[in-house]
């Protein structure tokens, strides 16, 4: 049992790293921060034409080992102070993609939950599962996968 939740946290963490290492490779300037207690897990920064821009970048991840129902499947989010430039980098395991959703459009899309423990937090599915067993992106989200032009373009 102690593995498994070692094997989860970690995997997380390595899906920050990943997602961060992509940022770099598209030549963004990113800061990580040291405590995630604001929903932050690193800072883009851009200057374009003598103004700096930075946006605050939230990364989650879900792994393989989960159930392929829920391979796209991000609940229970908290989605502080929703502003233009507070972005959400989702990835799937699954289905080896990224999804870039700007904070003020994932409120719009996801799913508010109205009662229980996670009564105020987003949930959203970005993927389905077919009868084969297959689990493929939701057609619904396509603006948003593998779109990190979008980040680029809020920098702008």
């Amino acid at each position: 049992m102690a593995r498994r939740f070692w094997s989860s946290a970690s995997f997380g963490k390595r899906q920050e790293y990943v997602a961060i290492a992509e940022l770099l490779r598209r030549g963004f300037d990113v800061y990580q921060t040291l405590v995630d207690d604001k929903g932050i897990d690193c800072i883009v920064r851009r200057e374009n034409n003598g103004e700096l821009r930075y946006l605050d970048i939230q990364v989650k991840a879900r792994s393989k080992d989960c159930s392929p129902r829920n391979a796209g499947r991000f609940a229970g989010m908290e989605v502080p102070n929703p502003r233009p430039n507070y972005y959400f980098i989702f990835y799937s395991e699954h289905i080896d993609a990224y999804w870039e959703i700007p904070s003020l459009d994932l409120i719009s899309i996801a799913s508010q939950n109205k009662k229980g423990k996670n009564k105020g937090k987003y949930s959203v599915n970005l993927s389905n599962l077919r009868a084969t067993g297959a689990v493929v992106p939701s057609p619904r989200f396509d603006r948003y996968k593998n779109s990190f032009h979008l980040i680029e373009e809020a920098l702008m």
